[in-house]
């Protein structure tokens, strides 16, 4: 089979379309036949070796996939041969085949848009278990979404309204905010133009925002938990921009706010009963319209190099996919 393979540590163009051995399910796994893979920034810090994952070189890069069943290991029963599915790896998924836990493959229902499916794993599983579960989120409150137009950005914002919050997405251009404005963000802020926190005060009568998702760092991460209300919830998701901020923590103080940190990939390891739950209730939503996740491009599979350093350069809105 045909798999994009790295070799060695580096930059999206260090990346190579090889013929590899297909691989066998061992106990406990299933085989898959890749129809689609999301591509997500965590895929071009782990190939720099920038990443809390490390795996060993040589390796192929992707962590989220959907397709069908080839074959089922020894023990797996809730998924047979032929079935449509969803499935989170740690790595393998930019290829023409993965194998992945049964813990961590779903069952999906006929239909369904590939694409869709592996645009919606990474994002949305990140999306809802910081606003519902570390976050809080309740029906009328104000979340502040940072990077609003991409993937996970996106997918917080159509969360936020499922959940019935007023939400306001920041992003860095009038484009990116239109896109935002067309998934269903109440207000936006331009960050590349306004002031971020005089903005947010602005358009929450001075209150600040209840929940700050904060998917990017950097610059703007100060002056969003500056704006945050009393009693409010920064919560720390990721770090797009490339720097880690130094936060003044006497901010936490006055605001009388909490900083919560965001780790769905830890979650998914250390609590894997309760993260599959909330998996199926997302594919659930998936399935009845609810959720809908916004693939901007499509890339085969000799174009991964392309789709991640697009994702390297923010020229993404929403999400790409390849489709091997």
């Amino acid at each position: 089979m045909k798999a994009i393979v790295c070799k060695i540590w580096g930059g999206p163009e260090t990346l190579s379309l090889e013929e590899v051995p297909s691989p066998k399910p061992g106990p406990g796994e299933v085989l898959v036949q890749v129809k689609a893979a999301g591509v997500n920034f965590p895929d071009l810090l782990i190939i720099q070796n920038k990443y809390q994952l490390k795996p060993e070189l040589p390796f192929t890069p992707g962590a989220e996939l959907a397709g069908v069943v080839r074959a089922v290991g020894p023990g797996v029963t809730h998924v047979k041969p032929g079935e449509p599915v969803v499935a989170m790896v740690n790595t393998g998924a930019f290829a023409e085949e993965c194998v992945a836990s049964g813990a961590r493959v779903m069952p999906l229902y006929d239909g369904v848009d590939f694409a869709a499916a592996a645009a919606f794993t990474l994002t949305y599983g990140t999306a809802w278990h910081a606003l519902k579960d570390r976050g809080a989120l309740r029906a009328g409150e104000t979340l502040l979404v940072l990077g609003a137009a991409g993937g996970v950005g996106i997918a917080a914002i159509d969360i936020g309204k499922a959940l019935g919050a007023r939400v306001i997405a920041a992003a860095s251009s009038d484009e990116k905010l239109a896109a935002c404005r067309a998934r269903g963000a109440d207000e936006t802020i331009n960050y590349a133009k306004d002031d971020l926190r005089e903005r947010l005060r602005a358009l929450t009568g001075d209150k600040g925002a209840d929940v700050v998702f904060d998917p990017v760092g950097g610059p703007f991460a100060e002056p969003a938990l500056r704006g945050t209300a009393w009693r409010g919830r920064f919560l720390v998701v990721g770090f797009a921009d490339g720097e880690i901020p130094r936060i003044p923590l006497n901010l936490a103080l006055l605001k009388g706010c909490s900083i919560v940190g965001v780790y769905w990939g830890g979650w998914l390891q250390r609590e894997p009963e309760a993260s599959r739950r909330e998996m199926q209730s997302l594919v659930d939503l998936l399935k009845q319209g609810k959720l809908k996740p916004l693939v901007s491009a499509r890339y085969p599979l000799a174009r991964v190099p392309e789709a991640l350093a697009a994702i390297a350069a923010r020229r993404v809105t929403g999400k790409v996919v390849i489709e091997p």
